[in-house]
């Protein structure tokens, strides 16, 4: 089985290309590697594998589902995957010759379209018991937005942007070529004005013309229980504004969460060292272990051998995808060995000692064997 190439290397594009440079760079491969002029060895594979991935770029929603979960995001197959039924993702008849012919049906690149914002990455610190809790928490960063001087015009307050004098207001220039396919008119976003059709005389003095200003914003973000380091949250809307009345791109907040100083985490479940000393070990007892939903009093039965596991059962992390399911908790013993002992304690011992067996075969090999097996499966 091979393994699908991204999509953003496919069409040889950074992943915050507008859906102008997604559109050009799928016009130019596209008719590079048309199957009627590529007669190399795969150019039917290559033309498939580019208008699969122009499918699933070209539309925001199919793109922002990608860009989170990569191929699974998509489903594994977009609609040019299918052969050359790619050709769906053309906006109709015209958009193929508009492919092939670079604008022999008059059209060609003209005035730049709304380009969606570009998605933001900020990071996010939490402690353990935040993430196993869930918390809201605050977040600032800077993103950019719309001059609120200029109102996006770039133009200083009370003046207006002039007709470029280039393209007479357009934003189009027509250039007549020839090729193989006769003479056709290629029409292109004009260089002066990039294709406004107006061009800033007088920029406005607090964006300088940029139309856009880096500002601080402050969001409240709700992060479920049970998140892990490397989850992300997105917030629809909230990255860079686009350009030219575009929509705005999304914030991503990658979660950065605490190591706990008493519990060991391995996906929803959580390992918890329980230590207990001889005497418990032997006779069994009662003690309060922490959880994370407060203390409680675990029995420990007698004969507790060290590396014994006890499982406690949805009392590990939830589930950030179903809050009806969690994992487990387990409880490893470790039986405490005394370094010092008082004498009445060594008295006690030696009496113990002497109604115990001594012989070395006192070892059981299989039960010796079964821990080291268990041990090993542990870690």
């Amino acid at each position: 089985m091979t393994t699908k190439r991204d999509f953003y290397d496919v069409l040889g594009i950074n992943r915050n290309a507008s859906d102008e440079e997604v559109k050009k760079a799928y016009r130019k491969l596209a008719f590079e590697h048309h199957p009627d002029r590529d007669k190399s060895e795969g150019a039917d594979a290559r033309f498939k594998e580019i208008n699969e991935a122009y499918e699933v770029l070209r539309d925001n929603d199919k793109r922002a589902a990608y860009d989170r979960f990569g191929h699974a995001g998509v489903g594994g197959e977009a609609t040019g995957a299918r052969g050359f039924e790619g050709f769906s993702g053309f906006g109709g008849f015209g958009d193929i010759f508009d492919a092939f012919f670079s604008g022999a049906n008059g059209t060609g690149q003209g005035r730049p379209s709304k380009e969606r914002g570009a998605d933001l990455l900020i990071e996010m610190k939490l402690t353990f018991d935040e993430a196993m809790q869930g918390v809201e928490k605050d977040v600032r960063f800077q993103r950019s937005e719309s001059c609120d001087i200029c109102k996006g015009s770039g133009a200083e307050p009370n003046t207006e942007p002039e007709i470029c004098s280039s393209c007479k207001g357009s934003g189009e220039v027509r250039r007549t070529q020839q090729n193989l396919f006769g003479q056709y008119v290629n029409i292109s976003a004009c260089s002066k004005c990039n294709g406004e059709g107006r061009v800033v005389t007088k920029p406005c003095p607090t964006c300088r013309g940029n139309r856009r200003m880096k500002k601080e914003r402050k969001l409240r973000v709700v992060v479920p229980a049970g998140v892990d380091s490397g989850n992300r949250v997105r917030m629809n809307g909230e990255g860079e504004s686009g350009q030219r009345s575009g929509p705005p791109g999304d914030l991503y907040i990658e979660l950065n969460v605490a190591s706990s100083p008493v519990f060991q985490r391995e996906g929803l479940n959580l390992f918890l060292r329980l230590p207990i000393n001889l005497a418990q070990a032997s006779l069994g007892g009662e003690m309060n272990i922490p959880t994370l939903d407060g203390e409680e009093s675990f029995k420990i039965p007698s004969g507790v051998q060290s590396g014994q596991m006890f499982r406690l059962k949805g009392k590990g992390t939830a589930d950030i995808h179903n809050k009806k399911v969690r994992g487990d908790l387990v409880l490893i013993a470790d039986v405490m060995v005394p370094k010092k002992l008082n004498k009445e304690q060594k008295e006690l011992l030696e009496k113990l000692n002497d109604t115990l067996p001594s012989k070395s075969d006192f070892i059981n090999k299989d039960e010796s064997k079964s821990f080291f097996d268990r041990l090993r499966l542990h870690f």
